[in-house]
């Protein structure tokens, strides 16, 4: 029989240690006592670290009169196993159809490029109202379907200046409203002309406040966005797809958004109209490590003083250490950072060892903490957008960030030798830490801000000095 969440959650050492545990918040465990449920996605780490079966967990039970909203199962013919009342008749003037591994089905009118398979992954929410462009070629998105938040996307085109890396590599994107058509001087194509050409589809007329609410409160999931060009939909095998993906857990993405080949960077950041900020003169050799960098960091790095030579995940320390560079930055980039980590740590701790000042954001700062000894997790639903409030301990300074992460460092497991420098204001999860050990620092947010606010170029000055200061006592 199946015991009670209220007895799970003190096997697991309370709601705090539970929250740490499964990657939320503990607004989210009041309310799995309240809904006397755990979603489905919890079953496995919970499973594991109590001992218990999964029948023990099974919400089915009577004892559990809310049924988890992740639960495998089967969709309810006029509806979904959520209960929301969601078709699954198609509606007229439908072209389109987002699949939840919840059952849930999502019509709407297919823009962008046609699929002749599913675009399957991650379904995610931004909360960005400008920078669409940006956050479509973004790597850290690898593997995820965006729901943009703002309901008017496309009104400032596109223009191959905003792109942040070659080519875009989330999935698809989801929206309220039709494309707005550009009415913008720097547009060069409109957003429809420019998805069709980096082969990713759309769906508009989505509740995507509806949406965004299921994913906040249930944590992300696995869906299938599927736009056909004959128009022929099959219900149950886009179902199976979502059920079948394995999810980011475990999954290592950076290998297939960084560079093949070294290169150097040159350019600086953008002063409009058509030009770029003058590099200073006095320049730092920079080694950047790419898992999925986007191009306005390196730009960041440019303008703060840094010549940069930018290499693929892969490179070992003997290969970042035989540019001789004054300071390594570790990127942005997509994917389980513990399944990167198999051959990004091993890196790092060569370049720590070697004395060399370090500076990581996103999933570098991620691989940071677990090279000093630390663990990372994953969040519920992530956080993504231009709009997250971040405190830094040392100032009580509170920085306006942008974001884009689903994983995060779990404080707790830093070693005695690293502290923590940021933290989250929305949920306290950990935002930045530096070593005491060794000159390195890094932070979960993304200080090169595009799109964003610019309150954390600081972080950049700060590598610099942090170069400087290392030079001086060599």
């Amino acid at each position: 029989m199946p015991i009670s969440i209220d007895t799970i959650i003190a096997r697991l050492g309370g709601p705090d240690a539970t929250a740490r545990l499964t990657g939320v918040g503990t607004e989210a465990i009041r309310k799995w006592r309240q809904a006397q449920a755990i979603p489905s996605r919890h079953w496995p780490v919970i499973a594991r670290a109590t001992g218990l079966s999964l029948t023990d967990l099974d919400p089915a039970s009577p004892t559990s009169p809310d049924p988890s909203p992740l639960a495998p199962s089967s969709p309810v013919p006029g509806g979904s196993i959520t209960g929301i009342p969601m078709p699954d008749a198609r509606p007229d003037g439908a072209t389109a159809a987002l699949v939840l591994a919840d059952g849930s089905i999502l019509w709407g009118k297919g823009f962008g490029a046609f699929t002749q398979t599913p675009a399957l992954g991650e379904i995610c929410f931004s909360t960005g109202m400008t920078g669409y462009q940006e956050t479509l070629t973004d790597p850290s998105f690898a593997g995820q379907i965006i729901t943009f938040t703002f309901p008017h996307i496309g009104n400032v085109g596109t223009t191959p200046e905003d792109d942040e890396a070659q080519r875009s590599a989330a999935l698809g994107l989801v929206t309220k409203e039709d494309l707005t058509e550009p009415a913008n001087w720097r547009a060069t194509e409109s957003l429809d002309a420019w998805l069709k050409a980096q082969g990713i589809p759309g769906i508009a007329g989505v509740d995507t406040r509806s949406l965004t609410l299921k994913i906040r409160d249930h944590g992300a999931q696995t869906a299938a966005l599927y736009f056909p060009q004959n128009g022929q939909f099959d219900l149950a095998a886009l179902l199976d797809a979502t059920r079948a993906w394995p999810g980011l857990e475990g999954m290592d993405l950076a290998k297939a958004v960084t560079c093949k080949a070294p290169y150097t960077w040159s350019e600086s950041v953008w002063e409009w109209p058509k030009t770029t900020r003058p590099a200073p003169e006095n320049r730092r050799r920079v080694v950047a490590v790419d898992y999925g960098a986007k191009r306005n960091i390196l730009r960041c790095l440019v303008a703060a003083g840094c010549d940069v030579t930018v290499v693929p995940a892969t490179a070992t320390a003997d290969e970042i250490l035989a540019l001789k560079p004054a300071g390594v930055f570790l990127s942005n980039g997509p994917g389980d950072p513990a399944a990167t980590a198999e051959y990004a740590v091993p890196a790092i701790q060569g370049v720590l060892n070697a004395g060399l000042p370090l500076f990581g954001i996103c999933l570098g700062h991620q691989l940071l903490a677990l090279a000093l000894g630390g663990r990372t997790y994953k969040l519920a639903r992530g956080h993504r957008g231009a709009n997250q409030p971040v405190k830094d301990l040392a100032t009580g300074r509170v920085e306006i960030t942008s974001q884009n992460h689903g994983f995060a460092v779990d404080a707790d497991s830093l070693p005695a030798d690293a502290h923590v420098t940021h933290v989250s204001l929305f949920d306290g999860s950990n935002e930045g830490l530096a070593s005491d050990r060794f000159p390195a620092f890094s932070v979960q947010y993304h200080p090169e801000a595009s799109p964003g606010p610019s309150d954390s170029f600081y972080l950049f000055e700060r590598f610099v000095a942090l170069i400087d200061a290392h030079g001086s006592k060599d």
